[in-house]
């Protein structure tokens, strides 16, 4: 079916009364390609996203219109998790485990949206957003040197 065709190859010129029908044919092969690559695209994406995109004639240009969109979204998405890290602190629903865990996981996303966090400031940042009542283990913690 070569829907991929408008995808993996380049517009061919349009073609003209003097060009040849295997250059027509081309054409018309890769047209086809183009307008269902594109409503398959447009079909599979959001609306939310798709009404942030602008308008594009070929799904090679729309696909890089999402990837423009999506680099934007980047920095909305690192922007986010940095003000949840940053404002999360235990409470006594769950464990620590599961507090330091959840802390750790946005560490890990920051750091794969290239927000680099040294472990140690991970673990004062734990530290720090334990209540009152984990004062000694804090204060046995901040003592302990290491060998």
């Amino acid at each position: 079916m070569d829907i991929d065709l408008a995808l993996r190859e380049d517009m061919p010129p349009v073609p003209m009364e003097k060009t040849m029908p295997e250059e027509k044919k081309l054409y018309e092969r890769w047209e086809r390609s183009n307008r269902l690559s594109l409503l398959l695209i447009q079909n599979h994406i959001s609306r939310k996203i798709r009404g942030s995109i602008p308008d594009c004639k070929t799904a090679k240009e729309f696909l890089t219109a999402v990837e423009e969109q999506f680099v934007s979204s980047k920095k909305a998405l690192a922007s986010t998790l940095i003000s949840r890290f940053a404002s999360l602190k235990y409470n006594d629903n769950g464990g620590i485990r599961e507090h330091i865990m959840e802390l750790r996981d946005i560490a890990a996303q920051l750091k794969s949206l290239e927000v680099d966090m040294s472990e140690t400031f991970l673990v004062h940042f734990v530290l720090n957003s334990l209540p009152m009542e984990y004062a000694p283990f804090k204060i046995s913690y901040n003592i302990h040197t290491e060998k």
